[in-house]
Formats: structure tokens, C-alpha cells, sequence
């Protein structure tokens, strides 16, 4: 697929995306936190900032590792997914390779130390693309385009 092919994604569906994955990690994150932790864990009562090994591995260890292996089989995360939306190399379209993958991951974190700008980037490049995506060399475009006709008769 080449650029100019791309119907790049957005500021607002990607964000709407990130809310479904976050409410998604969320929802396997936080049982676990409990059984393993109780309510100490969530009312602020522990001291430190990791509650131990088992809060590394619920909390940062296996949500990254999961979002990682989507993009690079499935090429979206679940709210992506559901969205019609994937992550792509930029200039091929190509699935990400893993490196790709690893990179845009801990470039999240560059797009989001500075008051999330890298994020919001998004809804002012031409190719949407937030800092992360630039860093890494990806783009997300949307998998179906909308012509806003309505449905098929």
C-alpha cells in the first residue's frame, strides 16, 4: 500500500480507541491487583510505588507485552480493532516488525512526559501522526473508508 493510499486515523477515533483498550486493561488488571494485593493496593495505603514484583508484572510487564504482540499479529490493539483502524510502517504499509513494535511502545513515553503533546500532535500532522508514530515510523489508518453515504441498500 502506498502513502498516498493511506486513509490515515485521527486524533478523535484514535482516542476513542485508546479509551476501549484502557478500560479493556483495566478490567484484567484490576481483579488481578486485588486478589493478589486487597483494597490496600487501591486506597493509597501502600507505601512505595510498585506494591511489589507481582504489581511490575500485572501492571507494566504484561499489558506491554500484550499491546506489542497485537500490533504485530493483528496490527491494532483491540480497540483499534473494533475501530477498523491498524498501525502500519509508514512508507509500505507493511505490519509492524518487532522492533517497530518495541520502539513506538517506549516512544509512548516521549509523546507523553510533556503534558501528552506527543499525543495531541495527532490532530495537526498531516499524517496524524503522534510522536511515537514519528519515531518509530508508523502511521494508523482506518481499514474501511467511511463515504459517508450511509449503508448499502
Amino acid at each position: 500500500m502506498q502513502s498516498q493510499d493511506m486513509n490515515y486515523a485521527g486524533f478523535w477515533i484514535r482516542f476513542a480507541a485508546t479509551i476501549i483498550d484502557t478500560v479493556l486493561v483495566m478490567m484484567v488488571t484490576f481483579p488481578l491487583l486485588w486478589w493478589i494485593y486487597g483494597s490496600r493496593y487501591f486506597d493509597g495505603s501502600m507505601s512505595g510505588v510498585f506494591a511489589g514484583p507481582a504489581d511490575i508484572l500485572i501492571s507494566w510487564v504484561l499489558p506491554s507485552l500484550a499491546v506489542i504482540l497485537f500490533w504485530r499479529h493483528r496490527q491494532a490493539t483491540p480497540g483499534k480493532m473494533l475501530l477498523s483502524l491498524q498501525v502500519v510502517d509508514a512508507d509500505s504499509g507493511a505490519p509492524l516488525t518487532i522492533s517497530q513494535g518495541i520502539g513506538r511502545y517506549f516512544a509512548y513515553f516521549a509523546s507523553t512526559i510533556p503534558l501528552g503533546l506527543g499525543f495531541l500532535w495527532v490532530a495537526f500532522d498531516k499524517r496524524k501522526q503522534g510522536w511515537h508514530d514519528k519515531l518509530a515510523h508508523t502511521v494508523v489508518i482506518r481499514t474501511r473508508r467511511d463515504t459517508g453515504e450511509g449503508p448499502a441498500p
